[in-house]
């Protein structure tokens, strides 16, 4: 009887890591896009998103953090819970401004980043961003890779391809700068901001063609989300227009097609990815995985 037990409880061991195995990830790159509101997608000539939303699953009513804008949202994401808690509170937080509840060795909130060296010592991480902002988020002693690029949208894609292609790291985040800045100068839901939402696009295309030449398309789930929207030429309100951003993914396990009603806040992402890579989430991180976006 033992043995018929020991069996079947094997079995069942087997079943559930297959299963299991099915949804994880070897590989999680998230591209973030400052200032890329939720309002625009169905209106944006951006074939790679949209073939993106039907290849995989997406939510485009993901609220953020108030305020509204970049720092504070980057930091939630990241760091799994909310301005409160990490203490970085504004657009151009560089320290926090309220004492974090918590720091690691390196006196950063326990982020994503802090989740996956301390679990997997060896993945390769790291960051690469347009704007300096991200850097001041980032607990760079554990980072295997720590790339800024004062802006250079074009130098933030070719680094990512390269490191991408040839590094095939555990996880990336990508910062890019646009179409914040033309939201800022020309307006939020304008012609310009429209037109810069094409060169988005392109960005997204050359990402997935770096995660294929790297041969790690099916291993690999890519997430693609903003910090905010925008309204006429600013943000950090209140509006739907600034709160809600889109959240787009593909990868091993992600449903096809599935839009996903569920509320789903910004400080999510970093509880998705460990999910995904198959690490437990800190114990100070206040978000939760969204496992809707992948069969079950």
């Amino acid at each position: 009887m033992k043995f018929i037990a020991y069996v079947i409880i094997l079995s069942l061991s087997l079943i559930s890591f297959n299963t299991l195995g099915q949804k994880k990830a070897k590989h999680v790159i998230v591209v973030g896009f400052d200032g890329l509101g939720a309002y625009a997608v169905e209106k944006a000539d951006m074939p790679n998103l949209k073939k993106m939303m039907q290849e995989g699953a997406y939510n485009t009513h993901v609220r953020t953090v108030l305020p509204s804008s970049s720092a504070v949202n980057w930091a939630s994401m990241l760091m799994g819970t909310g301005p409160t808690m990490h203490g970085y509170t504004d657009w151009g937080s560089q320290t926090p401004e309220i004492p974090s509840a918590t720091v690691t060795q390196n006196n950063r909130f326990p982020s994503i980043f802090t989740a996956i060296k301390k679990q997997k010592p060896h993945a390769k991480i790291g960051s690469v961003y347009s704007w300096g902002g991200i850097g001041y988020l980032l607990e760079k002693p554990i980072l295997n890779f720590d790339l800024p690029t004062e802006g250079n949208e074009l130098e933030t894609q070719n680094k990512a391809v390269e490191l991408i292609k040839n590094e095939k790291p555990s996880f990336l985040f990508i910062h890019f700068d646009q179409p914040d800045g033309i939201g800022h100068n020309a307006g939020h839901d304008s012609p310009a901001y429209y037109e810069e939402l094409k060169n988005v696009d392109k960005r997204i295309g050359a990402i997935q063609k770096a995660i294929q030449d790297a041969g790690i398309e099916k291993e690999t789930l890519l997430i693609v989300l903003s910090d905010h929207g925008g309204i006429e030429k600013g943000h950090g309100g209140k509006s739907l227009m600034e709160i809600e951003v889109p959240w787009v993914m593909t990868g091993p396990g992600v449903i096809k097609g599935k839009e996903v009603k569920e509320p789903i806040i910004v400080y999510d992402l970093a509880p998705t990815v460990a999910w995904a890579l198959g690490i437990k989430p800190e114990d100070v991180w206040r978000g939760k995985a969204i496992t809707s976006f992948f069969k079950k």
